[in-house]
């Protein structure tokens, strides 16, 4: 393979070779565990799916047909992944199982097609009708996700009001997706490769634009003045409480007695303001009060589990310096005193 070549491989099979990994990563390991980001890793994954085999493809034409049904069939997903990613990104009231059962339809003409039209013997109908369907069917989903978005880009056009990090998420996502599905449906035009090219260019843009981004506005909620008196925004808030509750319960940070809110937000990856007004001025809340919500919830299930525990051994187990402040704490969230708590356990077990 002449050097030329070997760059082009290189660079088009690194997009791929991300795009692979990076769908592991929200499939797997993106916190908050958010319904978007299973999304978000499938269509990575078959973005990276399609492009393997184009990579493969343009290096070697004698490629197995197998290997161009699945690449080619991949593309089918890519649309609605794409489409389900933003609505559930953007859209709270989204109905998840109207989406889902657009995949699974979509996942049974896949399949009983291939069965019955296998690529090896029907080369000329999947490169000719199956292909310009399914960039036609790609082509749908990303319209439907442009209107989907369609707030955010008024936001752009009228520069109204500065649009938030998930919108800005959604609005990356569906760039790319777009430049990509160009590439493809223009290869005619230009080169069959373009695609894994775009999707190599495409990926470190967008990487690069985001932590740009991060670093310039830190997201616009965090950049928030604690004293502006305005909520955080809805989604902000319901996603930020996402990644605290799961931080607390993952690490049982609740139960270090000497937990301060700057060492949360410092978990969290965020600034102990944000925190604070979060708590403020969408749950009415204080941090301390917050934090012995956690505590009592804990020393209720161990309660209902061993009723014969001391007060005090509770208490240090759910994060309470001592037993007089567990009694305050547990009296004002649950409205009675830990022994009546505990007494009305074993009442209900006798």
């Amino acid at each position: 393979m002449k050097f030329d070549h070997q760059l082009l491989f290189f660079f088009s099979a690194l997009g791929a070779f991300n795009g692979s990994i990076l769908s592991l990563y929200f499939f797997l390991f993106a916190k908050p565990k958010h319904l978007s980001n299973y999304f978000l890793g499938g269509m990575l994954l078959m973005l990276s799916i399609r492009i393997w085999k184009s990579v493969f493809f343009y290096f070697n034409p004698d490629l197995s047909r197998v290997y161009l049904q699945i690449g080619l069939s991949a593309c089918f997903f890519i649309g609605p992944f794409l489409y389900a990613y933003v609505k559930t990104r953007l859209d709270k009231s989204f109905k998840r199982k109207l989406i889902f059962g657009q995949i699974l339809l979509l996942l049974l003409v896949t399949l009983i097609t291939g069965i019955i039209y296998p690529y090896e013997v029907y080369p000329e109908l999947w490169g000719d009708v199956f292909y310009k369907i399914i960039n036609y069917q790609w082509l749908l989903y990303i319209l439907l996700s442009a209107y989907a978005m369609k707030n955010t880009f008024s936001k752009m056009i009228n520069r109204s009001r500065k649009i938030s990090p998930r919108e800005f998420w959604a609005l990356s996502v569906f760039t790319g997706v777009f430049i990509i599905w160009a590439a493809y449906f223009f290869a005619s035009y230009t080169s069959y490769i373009m695609g894994g090219l775009s999707f190599t260019l495409v990926l470190y843009l967008s990487i690069l634009v985001i932590y740009q981004q991060r670093e310039k506005s830190a997201p616009e909620t965090v950049k928030r003045d604690k004293y502006e008196g305005n909520k955080i925004d809805a989604s902000d808030a319901e996603e930020l409480l996402g990644s605290i509750d799961h931080i607390l319960r993952d690490q049982q940070l609740f139960k270090d007695p000497n937990l301060t809110l700057p060492q949360l937000a410092e978990k969290v990856k965020v600034r102990p303001h944000l925190i604070s007004q979060l708590l403020n001025d969408n749950l009415n809340k204080n941090f301390s009060l917050f934090i012995n919500e956690y505590r009592i919830s804990e020393a209720r299930r161990i309660l209902g589990s061993d009723s014969n525990l001391k007060m005090e051994v509770v208490a240090e187990m759910c994060g309470f310096n001592s037993k007089s402040t567990f009694y305050t704490a547990f009296k004002k969230i649950t409205q009675t005193t830990p022994a009546k708590y505990a007494n009305s356990w074993d009442i209900l077990n006798s």
